[in-house]
């Protein structure tokens, strides 16, 4: 679940220091509204994600190099959604101008969300974490069986 479920996040919490960062260049208002919507949005996703990422994360083989990758994703994510959190906060009512340190904190927590993401892809690219044990380029759809896959995950309760 957890992969499916940071794309909401990451995608309103993005476009909310994008529209912080119109707002500056244009001075429109209609972008502190919108940008002032989209990170509570982006929030209740994030923690949603965050609890997915968990259950994951415990999951994880102890003593190895996933399972302090899996913390640091976490912790760096965790970090992101405070950032955001207190950006939020910080604005005045919704179609007020936010104050420069409010939109600091939403460009802050884009790039630290690069780096969370970056983090995220090394556990499933680079270490295999959720990635299926019959995984192939010509792997049968997850929605039939195959014997193959079957024999395969037998193979591993052993």
């Amino acid at each position: 679940m957890h992969p499916m479920l940071i794309v909401f996040p990451l995608g309103l919490l993005s476009t909310a220091a994008i529209c912080d960062v119109a707002l500056l260049i244009t001075g429109r208002e209609t972008l502190a509204l919108l940008a002032y919507w989209l990170i509570p949005a982006g929030l209740v996703g994030g923690v949603l994600a965050a609890v997915a990422g968990l259950i994951d994360w415990t999951a994880i083989p102890s003593n190895t190099r996933a399972k302090s990758v899996g913390l640091l994703h976490g912790g760096v994510n965790a970090v992101v959604l405070i950032i955001f959190f207190i950006s939020w906060y910080l604005r005045p009512v919704p179609r007020s101008i936010p104050d420069t340190l409010s939109i600091l904190l939403s460009i802050t927590g884009v790039l630290l969300a690069l780096i969370g993401g970056w983090l995220g892809g090394e556990l499933v690219e680079r270490l295999g974490i959720g990635v299926h044990p019959g995984a192939n380029p010509d792997a049968p759809s997850s929605l039939k069986t195959d014997s193959a896959t079957s024999t395969i995950m037998e193979a591993e309760r052993l």
